[in-house]
């Protein structure tokens, strides 16, 4: 055991920690030896809520994701066993171990990857494109039924009919639960970096979880092995690796969020730059969404330092995103691009035309993004005023960062 189990706030928070990183991979791998959805999610749950009572206790395994996946597996083997269904799952289930391997490949081109797999079968087209999104928030990200049901504007029971009727949809279908091969698998594949994208964005967010940047990255990886002719999927490959480098300087010893002109580039991971640089390379001159996007983040992480950043690349990588990808979101950073690149002025004429028509009403990184062009134009009063406006939307570390921000420019300085 390797933690002292007389702490209970350490022991919750092992809890918590190991809970959200094994959860994805417990239940993938319950689905597919069970093939029931629902039982393999509440063996996941009990397994977290049976290490909260054994734990204090006992003590924190060594191996507390290993440890969730036993009891979790011990719990489907005994609701199997009362419900006596066939002898060849209980079979299976005994075999699973909690430190075995990932599964390896079972052929040429063929990634087996429990994860890999669930994310496919909840992108699966028969259901709603709202239903895909909502089922992978809940069961490979692990998003609590209300914070997705806020997210889509409903409530918690409504939310939590539609993923149950995904769920049915998924076993009435007869949907397999496997990673296609040939025409559907390019058909997929869209929807399916789009959920990456969303996993790894849930992770890499001030307040985020960093288990689901690097679960998202480890499975762009198996899809890039799986795929190595599609450019988008080693794009976003690329795209994760150098957005992921940053972490360890994105925030102060204290815990503050730190922007890109105040960290310590020392500390960015330069093995994931480099790699993230290679990855891109083999995208050669595609234009899709997350080429883009990767090019835009590689002009970051490549910099000496923030004054040596090709802002004119960078403003140009949004012009042709905007016209590939027009979105109110683009438009705002497009503008913010443009503000570094060509001056505050030119920036805020075209946030302007982005806010146009109400799309960017209440967006708070919208006021953010205001309050940094309006600070270097040389109106210090407004900018801070819009900055603390703008920490009015959030909370934890990104509000911190937005008042900290506002602190910097005193009225009349």
């Amino acid at each position: 055991m390797a933690d002292d189990p007389a702490d209970p706030l350490a022991v919750a928070a092992a809890v918590a920690a190991a809970s959200t990183g094994s959860y994805a991979r417990i239940v993938a791998t319950l689905i597919r030896v069970t093939g029931d959805w629902t039982l393999a999610e509440d063996c996941a749950q009990e397994a977290s809520a049976l290490a909260l009572t054994r734990w204090p206790t006992e003590g924190v395994p060594a191996n507390p994701g290993g440890w969730l996946m036993t009891a979790a597996r011990n719990r489907a083997v005994d609701v199997l066993r009362r419900a006596s269904v066939e002898r060849r799952k209980l079979r299976e289930l005994a075999v699973l171990t909690p430190n075995a391997a990932e599964p390896a490949a079972a052929g040429e081109g063929e990634i087996v990857d429990d994860r890999l797999r669930l994310v496919f079968t909840c992108c699966h087209p028969a259901l709603a494109p709202e239903a895909r999104i909502a089922l992978t928030l809940r069961t490979v990200c692990g998003v609590p039924t209300a914070d997705i049901a806020r997210a889509f504007l409903a409530t918690e029971s409504t939310m939590t009919r539609r993923l149950t009727r995904a769920k049915a949809r998924i076993a009435a279908a007869g949907i397999p639960y496997r990673v296609p091969t040939g025409p559907a698998l390019a058909e997929r594949l869209p929807g399916v970096l789009a959920v990456l994208y969303l996993l790894f964005t849930r992770g890499y967010d001030a307040d985020g979880e960093p288990a689901f940047a690097d679960e998202a990255i480890r499975l762009a990886r198996l899809l890039d092995r799986l795929m190595p002719a599609q450019s988008e999927v080693a794009a976003l490959l690329a795209l994760f690796l150098l957005q992921h480098s940053r972490r360890a300087a994105r925030r102060d010893g204290d815990g503050n969020l730190l922007t890109l002109d105040r960290q310590d580039r020392a500390r960015w991971d330069h093995d994931a730059i480099a790699e993230g640089v290679a990855v891109l390379a083999r995208v050669g001159a595609d234009d899709g969404p997350y080429a883009l996007q990767a090019r835009i983040a590689a002009c970051h992480a490549t910099a000496a330092s923030a004054e040596a950043t090709d802002w004119a690349a960078i403003a140009e990588a949004y012009d042709r995103l905007a016209r590939r990808q027009p979105s109110p979101v683009v438009e705002l950073n497009r503008a913010v691009a443009h503000g570094f690149a060509y001056g505050p002025a030119a920036g805020l004429a075209l946030l302007a035309g982005a806010r146009a028509g109400g799309a960017l009403d209440g967006y708070p990184l919208a006021v953010a993004a205001e309050a940094e062009l309006t600070a270097r134009q040389g109106d210090r009063e407004r900018a801070a005023e819009l900055f603390r406006r703008a920490a009015e939307a959030h909370s934890g570390a990104a509000r911190r960062a937005l008042l900290e921000r506002a602190a910097t420019l005193p009225p009349g300085s």
